[in-house]
């Protein structure tokens, strides 16, 4: 039996956890900053840095006391060191470099899309080796093509904005807050998606890259020309909005799953939250004849329960990290070498 402490601050959540043998959660708690930075509409990095700052002891206290272990009942601590907001990621990184240091705990840092990518893992059914995911947040937008745990390979990223951040600046335009993505969300529920046309970027080209920044200027675009709308309008704009996003992210993905042969794909980042994403994904799924693996929404958004697992793996390999661990605010993954148009 493995437990591992998991650590979390790459953005705006304080997050610590701890996993027994990357299956089994037995505490997973998520100090949210929203109050913090929705006067601002977005994250505030110094901000957010301070807030970590804050909350991460008691955010550590309560996920030891809910397991119901100490630090002398962990077998390795895990924590993510990018990519992310390297004022953020120093907070927990630290954290983790100390409590290793002090209580000689073995210690790994784990990419954070590779966190996202084992949040499956924690279910009861998860993807078999090789399959397809697609890591949708608010600042990353990738297909890759997983082997194994912790050997994954790109095959497709956005070139500008994330779908995540796409949802919530066009949220901020429309005056509906933040996060505004699960907003829009809900507007698109009861809109019409082709009442305002949207462009859908990249795919009439065989590439599997991503770009959203057209779609957002394409809105402001729209809002400058007509207002913002209300009622029933807004929920069209709001549909017609959600629905560019999502045909694209459904589009490449099977695409690619078609391409490398693979049965089975798994969404999963804050935005494989989106209602709208899930339907658009499981209905290429029945078409396709392939299997579809969502986490529940609480294992989409950032947490340190997906760290501590991806961590497992890394430990029981005998991979261990020393007190040269930083933070990384760039950290691509690996990518797939390939002739595509600019």
């Amino acid at each position: 039996m493995m437990r591992v402490l998991g650590l979390e601050s790459s953005c705006d959540e304080t997050a610590a956890a701890v996993v027994e043998d990357g299956v089994r959660v037995l505490s997973d708690v998520v100090a949210s900053q929203h109050d913090v930075h929705r006067p601002y509409g977005g994250v505030v990095p110094e901000l957010a840095s301070r807030a970590h700052v804050v909350n991460v002891v008691p955010v550590l206290d309560q996920a030891l006391a809910r397991a119901g272990v100490g630090l002398d009942g962990i077998d390795g601590i895990a924590v993510t060191y990018g990519p992310g907001l390297v004022g953020a990621l120093l907070v927990a990184v630290q954290t983790a470099k100390a409590l290793a240091w002090a209580r000689g705990i073995p210690l790994v840092g784990v990419h954070h899309l590779e966190g996202h990518l084992s949040a499956i893992y924690l279910e009861p059914v998860a993807p078999p080796m090789p399959h397809l995911a697609l890591i949708v947040s608010g600042g990353h937008t990738s297909l890759v093509r997983v082997d194994d745990h912790g050997a994954v390979v790109e095959l497709g990223r956005t070139r500008d904005d994330a779908a995540g951040e796409a949802f919530d600046k066009g949220a901020k335009l429309l005056g509906l807050g933040y996060p505004g993505g699960a907003v829009i969300d809900q507007l698109a529920a009861s809109g019409d998606p082709k009442a305002v046309a949207m462009p859908r970027a990249m795919t009439a080209r065989a590439n599997d890259d991503f770009s959203f920044s057209g779609l957002k200027t394409a809105l402001l675009h729209h809002v400058r020309a007509h207002g913002v709308p209300e009622g029933q309008a807004l929920a069209d704009l709001c549909a017609s909005y959600q629905a560019a996003i999502v045909e694209v992210l459904v589009r490449k993905t099977r695409r690619l799953a078609r391409r490398e042969g693979l049965a089975h794909v798994q969404v999963c980042g804050g935005v494989a939250a989106n209602r709208g994403l899930r339907a658009g994904l499981a209905a290429a799924a029945a078409e396709d004849d392939f299997t579809l693996y969502v986490p529940p929404p609480a294992r989409c958004t950032d947490n340190a329960a997906m760290i501590a697992a991806a961590g497992y793996y890394r430990l029981v390999r005998g991979e261990r990290a020393d007190a040269r661990l930083g933070a990384t605010a760039n950290l691509p993954l690996p990518r797939r070498a390939v002739d595509v148009a600019p």
